[in-house]
């Protein structure tokens, strides 16, 4: 037996369908409490735009093309990009392939791997890449054995990987620490499971609850972008918990949504709340549907700012091509941000374009490719301002061949504020990178949020519902309130001489400022400290320290 395009194809839609009935269970191994992009739905969505192929009937070659082109636009977060790099080196080892026997499968496994070894500028073991390592190290191993067996090979691949999976623990300390094993490793070991089980001609389907709509509202399709006075169109998926489970147990969720909204379509099943509403706080929405389970799927769209038009499980695919606008200026920006003071900034420091996401909402690489084709510059940065976003902005400016797209390194807001800051328009554009990123350096960045697990980090329980405080990424504190994190953060402005404080969704002018009190007691008394409105979901609190 060897493998065709057909039976790759049923493969890999077998694994994006075993994905997509785990993403709940991978999302749940996130080792930090705080709200991220969560892996499951990062690869589950990097991998179901495979299934819109409905069939396939050319060469092996062809299908891997496809597939990983797909899944390379697709991607979201690191290991979504990872997974889709993966799948791209596959695809380079099968061109002009009809089918492929155990050598051209380990061959591809191989380059795959490599692949996404490469795109990590320091890689970690006991991650998704020591996993896939160790697949394509077995394949190689045992290639003379399983000749015209793939189902053996896979078999064979399967449990080398799942070993791996089980040692990642003993590679990261941190894993260790919470026992668990690692996320997307699991994810890839899920895709492996499903890959095989379509060898077999017993694929994985995906588990779709049959859904009805208890709400009034329009259906998704059925409004007009003209007519909307809220800014943004937010979708979501929730897997209910199990204190949820049962047909109309949202109602509440239902009202609140209507209260803060328009166009809502509001469908509340036994074991998923699928809702659509245009509203000014996507924010708000998320943290109330996190009352009622996990987030299976995310998205939300700035309409005044992209004009998209959104149909229910339709999407418009609008090809790069389409939406290049003329050259007519040298420098551009594209920035990664969340809330609508953040988003304000941005523009006011000559932001050309803002994607709407972040923490929670990872964008995608199609969707930084559209944004940096409706800048109309020769030269295009990037500020992914997330540390899951940078990759995805990489690989996007890979596949931009027109104009010169450089990514900047910024990990958070301040980064990419202080970055945009230092901008010189008289200096080339490695000198501004060169610049920009000595600026991200000197920044600290701080952060306040609301744990969303139970776990321990260095020894130190960290309780669902707990105000975590962030400093540069890595969790500093856990406190009863966001004024007692800041209060613990605040010894880092200590004669510091630019304080920017931007205060979320939720808070008031008044509460940050009594809040942010103590870092003013601790800066000089010729400091500059702003507190500003930024708008943004899930943290009260945003703070640049320079």
């Amino acid at each position: 037996m060897v493998i065709n395009g057909q039976t790759f194809f049923v493969m890999m839609v077998s694994a994006a369908n075993a994905l997509d009935n785990s993403k709940t269970h991978i999302n749940n191994m996130n080792i930090f409490p705080v709200p991220d992009g969560d892996t499951g739905i990062n690869m589950t969505l990097t991998m179901s735009t495979i299934k819109s192929l409905s069939k396939f009937d050319g060469t092996l070659s062809d299908c891997a093309e496809k597939a990983s082109h797909m899944c390379l636009r697709a991607a979201r977060g690191n290991s979504g990009a990872i997974l889709s790099l993966f799948f791209r080196g596959m695809s380079k080892s099968f061109k002009g392939l009809q089918t492929a026997d155990s050598y051209e499968v380990a061959a591809a496994l191989k380059r795959g791997t490599d692949e996404a070894y490469k795109a990590v500028m320091k890689p970690t073991e006991g991650t998704i890449l020591t996993v896939m390592r160790a697949c394509s190290d077995k394949a190689e191993r045992v290639k003379d054995k399983y000749r015209g067996d793939m189902i053996g090979l896979f078999k064979s691949i399967l449990k080398a990987s799942e070993e791996a999976l089980a040692n990642t623990p003993n590679q990261l300390p941190v894993l260790k620490e919470v026992n668990l094993v690692d996320a997307g490793g699991y994810g890839f070991v899920v895709i492996l499971t499903g890959m095989l089980a379509g060898l077999k001609g017993q694929p994985v389907v995906a588990k779709e609850p049959t859904t009805q709509q208890t709400s009034s509202g329009n259906v998704f399709n059925e409004f007009n972008t003209e007519d909307i006075t809220f800014t943004y169109c937010t979708e979501c998926i929730v897997e209910k918990s199990d204190s949820f489970k049962g047909e109309g147990t949202a109602t509440e969720f239902n009202k609140f949504v209507c209260e803060i909204g328009d166009s809502v379509v509001f469908i509340d099943d036994d074991d998923i709340i699928k809702l659509h509403v245009h509203t000014n706080n996507p924010g708000l929405v998320m943290e109330k549907a996190l009352e009622y389970g996990a987030l299976a799927t995310v998205k939300v769209e700035n309409m005044r700012k992209q004009h998209t038009e959104i149909i229910d499980d339709a999407p418009v695919v609008v090809t790069p091509a389409e939406i290049s606008v003329p050259i007519s200026k040298k420098f551009g920006f594209v920035t990664v941000c969340m809330g609508a003071g953040i988003s304000g900034v941005f523009s006011d420091l000559g932001a050309d374009r803002i994607i709407f996401g972040g923490q929670t909402m990872n964008p995608s690489t199609q969707d930084v490719i559209d944004a940096v084709n409706l800048t109309p510059s020769e030269y295009v940065f990037v500020l992914p301002n997330n540390k899951n976003s940078y990759m995805v902005a990489e690989q996007a400016a890979k596949l931009i061949t027109d104009k010169k797209v450089l990514v900047l390194p910024t990990k958070s807001v301040p980064q990419g504020v202080s970055a945009m800051l230092s901008f010189d328009e008289s200096a080339s554009p490695e000198d501004n990178m060169e610049i920009m990123t000595e600026a991200i350096g000197a920044v600290t960045s701080i952060s306040v949020t609301q744990a969303v697990r139970d776990t321990t980090i260095d020894g130190e329980k960290i309780e669902n519902g707990q105000f975590i405080g962030l400093m540069n990424g890595s969790i500093v504190c856990a406190k009863n309130s966001p004024e007692e994190c800041i209060e613990a953060l605040s010894d880092n402005a200590a004669d510091k001489s630019f304080i920017t404080v931007f205060y979320g969704e939720g808070v008031s002018a008044e509460e940050a400022e009594a809040a942010c009190a103590c870092i003013k007691e601790k800066v000089g008394r010729y400091a500059e400290m702003n507190i500003l409105d930024g708008g943004q979901p899930l943290y009260p609190y945003i703070i640049s320290i320079e």
